[in-house]
């Protein structure tokens, strides 16, 4: 909510030094979020006045349009002479007033004016622009044409009101009062301790049967609707300035008269409008459910299918809007036009030129429905913000007059006598409260006084004595149970009085052996040169398609979400890959190209067999059993670890050559990982979707004494690349933590250094050219027996020499026993079984033998 200081006075007596920061520190000590200060018009200088234009001339000898201008600036240039102005702008004719800059003047940003040679002519001033007066868009597209009633010379810094402060509020979805000048200024008034001119205490004509008809079946969807007539408008009626000025500063952008009065109006008190064009509506208005099925064709041009939910305003044809959100086509203001994006309300988003005789409707509407309305169609407004926020009942009337009154006094129509209000009886809400209640929340002694003084400030009727009786006001519909009321008297008493105690933090065994191998897992990914990401846990299934997955693969089974924050991606991730993939696509497009990133996070696997879960109430805690129902009802969701590397992993430099990335470091990663929990890999060729069927490394541990997959790494395949628009020879690898975790002996104990030399054996093996070398590895391990510390594959042969079809593995054999220093012939023997055992399992033959 933008609240210029300026409109902010008209209800509140400020001190004339008060500054918008010393009303912003008031109102952040009352516990509003006001994120800014804005200083329009800051650092600007006269003289910039009110021009005639006395003449143009089109200069036709330049590649684009430049007008030569004289205008009559009264005695503002200090001669009377016609001022010569060069200009490019267009939207403007001999005979309009427009605002000029003269010479000496300053505009924002320290834009100094001085008279310059240009296109042959000097050019003695400027003729300006909104935008370089800093007002916002005007919808002129253009020169500020002003009404023609101002005399050449007047100043327009203070005609235009470009000098003002704007307080940018963040209004929280329990403070709905607050959208609107009303509501910011009573708490104003109650910082400072001055007294509020409400602007909706106007005397209202009470409700006869000769107004509109109006015909509500839903009482509960709408439980007061005011419809006023005003007819005999002037459809060629301009906004006043002071107007069109209040809706930029709110930012707003005026569109016409009729349109910006109910925008105003809708600023200044809260309540959102729709004026009708009274010769398009047939019939009575009514307020009912939409039927299942039923179109309406809303004021942005949109056919929308209605749900049986949406709350619809009617006439004899069917629906003629969606009630609190927008409007309909049927009965848009003639030759009206939409105020873009954020800017306009469901009551006013058109125009009203042409348009002589209008229906205005001042309702309110459960804030529920309009909430869910609104959300369903994906059509936010400014009325829904404040209906679905809380809109006060009681100022629906007031509204309505107040836009009739300025219909009436700005666009000369007539009020007609009928008013007609439709309300659905209801009582005011009351709470009981203790007297000392909010002493014993805060821990302060406030005392019955203040308590009393500070729920009457904010509209409450208080009665009783140690037992208060407090009526909430019709404006503060979030004032529901007794906490409530003594948030208001601590927030108004201020936050930084309450004591400082800092809880005592109960005792604990501190983390669990499962969070500390996850944070052990992170380190280590760290210290191995890889950068953390967090993504957002959502994906779509173009995003599967593009990691060539099968039409069977488990990862197509996704949980979708019912409201998702994007269209594209309204599933929740059975894969990091994707996440990883965009921010390593986002980084090399910034000009990172030698990237290691890593990310730990949950995947959400369902197993088919989850149940909907029955809708539990909020009156009381949930059993056991309820509990138990919910959990049943979420999919798997284990953690994984993923990585996704490109570019060099080893720069070049003084030091040397760099070495590329490739896809034995992203089984490195994975080995790092596994190795946090005291886990060996085993890793044997695969063909996994999204990775290179050739260079794809699947990872398999022990778990529970079976030997289980546990993850995949090597090199993406190039469409995949390709796809999501990655670096070549992109490598990732991905592997559930969940099952490390298992396979793991749980705490890591640190090993026994041996003070016995190790004894090296290196051996030779020849075998088939598709063995893969990790069962080579694996015999040799099992062969050995328990003298074997390590063995590392350093080196791979082929050649004629060899055989075609068969290729050499040379190996290093450490071995150490762990109380005596190892003989030859015990070293020797240990490497002969360990060779005996790969020729068994392998047929492998020692080279050269």
């Amino acid at each position: 909510m933008r609240v210029p200081l300026s409109w902010l006075r008209e209800y509140v007596d400020l001190p004339a030094t008060e500054t918008g920061r010393d009303v912003q520190a008031r109102l952040v000590t009352a516990g509003l979020e006001v994120e800014t200060v804005e200083q329009l018009g800051a650092g600007l200088k006269g003289p910039l006045v009110v021009g005639k234009v006395l003449t143009v001339e089109e200069l036709t000898e330049f590649k684009k349009p430049i007008r030569f201008c004289t205008l009559d600036v009264g005695d503002a240039n200090g001669t009377g002479e016609p001022q010569e102005v060069i200009c490019g702008a267009r939207n403007f004719a001999v005979g309009d007033k427009v605002v000029v800059v003269l010479p000496g003047a300053v505009l924002a940003g320290g834009f100094a004016i001085s008279a310059r040679k240009t296109y042959g002519r000097t050019s003695h001033g400027m003729i300006c622009s909104s935008a370089e007066l800093g007002m916002g868009d005007d919808g002129s597209g253009g020169i500020v044409v002003l009404p023609p009633e101002h005399e050449a010379g007047t100043d327009a810094i203070e005609l235009l009101q470009l000098v003002d402060e704007v307080l940018d509020i963040a209004v929280t979805p329990d403070r709905g009062y607050c959208l609107s000048m009303r509501g910011i200024a009573r708490e104003t008034a109650i910082a400072y301790g001055l007294s509020l001119r409400d602007p909706a205490l106007l005397d209202v004509p009470a409700p006869n049967s000769y107004g509109h008809r109006v015909e509500i079946t839903d009482p509960v969807g709408c439980d007061h609707f005011t419809a006023r007539t005003v007819t005999g408008l002037d459809p060629e009626a301009r906004s006043p300035i002071w107007l069109r000025r209040r809706l930029q500063k709110g930012g707003m952008r005026p569109i016409s008269l009729a349109v910006d009065i109910t925008n105003y109006v809708m600023l200044e008190i809260g309540q959102p409008l729709h004026a009708y064009d009274r010769k398009r509506v047939e019939g009575a208005l009514g307020v009912r459910r939409a039927e299942q099925g039923e179109e309406l064709t809303t004021l942005d041009g949109v056919k929308r299918v209605l749900d049986a939910a949406d709350l619809v305003i009617t006439d004899d044809r069917g629906p003629i809007g969606l009630a609190g959100v927008m409007g309909g086509a049927d009965t848009e203001i003639a030759d009206g036009e939409i105020a873009p994006g954020p800017l306009s309300s469901s009551a006013a988003d058109r125009a009203a030129r042409g348009t002589t005789e209008v229906v205005i409707e001042a309702a309110h509407f459960d804030p529920i429905s309009i909430a869910r309305t609104a959300r369903r169609h994906k059509l936010p407004s400014e009325a829904s913000r404040r209906f679905e926020r809380g809109v006060d009942p009681h100022a629906a009337s007031a509204a309505a007059q107040r836009t009739v009154d300025l219909l009436v006094l700005l666009a000369g129509g007539s009020a007609e006598a009928g008013v007609t209000e439709a309300v659905a009886p209801t009582g005011p809400h009351t709470i009981t409260m203790a007297t000392d209640h909010p002493d014993r929340v805060a821990g302060l002694a406030y005392g019955r006084e203040t308590v009393v003084r500070r729920l009457q400030q904010v509209g409450c009727d208080v009665q009783g004595q140690d037992e208060l009786i407090v009526t909430v006001p019709s404006w503060r519909p979030d004032l529901r149970e007794i906490n409530d009321l003594a948030e208001e008297v601590i927030r108004l008493e201020g936050y930084e009085n309450l004591p400082s105690t800092l809880p005592r933090p109960p005792a604990g065994r501190g983390l669990t052996e499962r969070q500390r191998l996850h944070r052990r897992v992170g380190r280590a990914l760290a210290g191995a040169g890889y950068v953390e990401v967090l993504s957002y846990p959502f994906m779509g299934e173009a995003q599967l398609d593009q990691l060539q997955l099968p039409a069977d693969d488990a990862r197509r089974r996704t949980v979708t979400l019912v409201n998702p924050l994007a269209d594209t991606e309204p599933a929740m991730r059975t894969t990091l890959l994707p996440g990883l993939f965009g921010a390593l696509r986002r980084n090399d497009g910034r000009g990172s190209h030698d990237l290691a990133l890593y990310e730990t996070g949950l995947v959400f696997r369902p197993t088919g067999d989850e149940k909907v879960p029955a809708r539990l109430p909020v009156t009381r805690r949930p059993s056991p059993e309820e509990l138990a129902t919910l959990d049943a009802a979420l999919p798997r969701q284990p953690r994984r670890a993923a990585v996704v590397l490109a570019g060099a992993r080893e720069r070049a430099g003084w030091w040397g050559a760099g070495r590329p990335t490739g896809w034995a470091d992203a089984v490195e990663a994975a080995r790092t990982v596994a190795a946090e929990a005291g886990v060996t890999l085993t890793v044997e060729a695969d063909r996994h979707a999204p990775w290179h069927p050739g260079r794809c490394a699947a990872l398999y541990a022990s778990v529970d004494g079976e030997r289980t997959l546990v993850g995949h790494a090597g090199e993406l395949h190039p469409r995949v690349v390709k796809a999501y628009g990655l670096p070549e020879r992109t490598c990732a690898m991905e592997l559930e933590l969940d099952l490390v975790e298992r396979a793991g002996t749980g705490a890591l104990r640190a090993p026994r250094i041996s003070t016995f030399p190790v004894a090296t054996q290196d051996v030779a093996l020849v075998v088939a050219e598709d063995v893969p070398a990790a069962d080579v590895e694996r015999a040799l391990g099992e062969g050995a027996g328990e003298l074997l510390e390590s063995v590392r594959l350093f080196d791979v042969f082929t050649g004629e020499q060899l055989g075609e079809g068969r290729k050499s593995l040379a190996y290093a054999l450490r071995f150490r026993a762990a109380d005596r220093t190892l003989t030859v012939d015990e070293a020797t023997a240990a490497r002969d079984a360990a060779v005996a055992l790969a020729a068994e399992r392998t047929g492998a033959v020692l080279r050269g033998a």
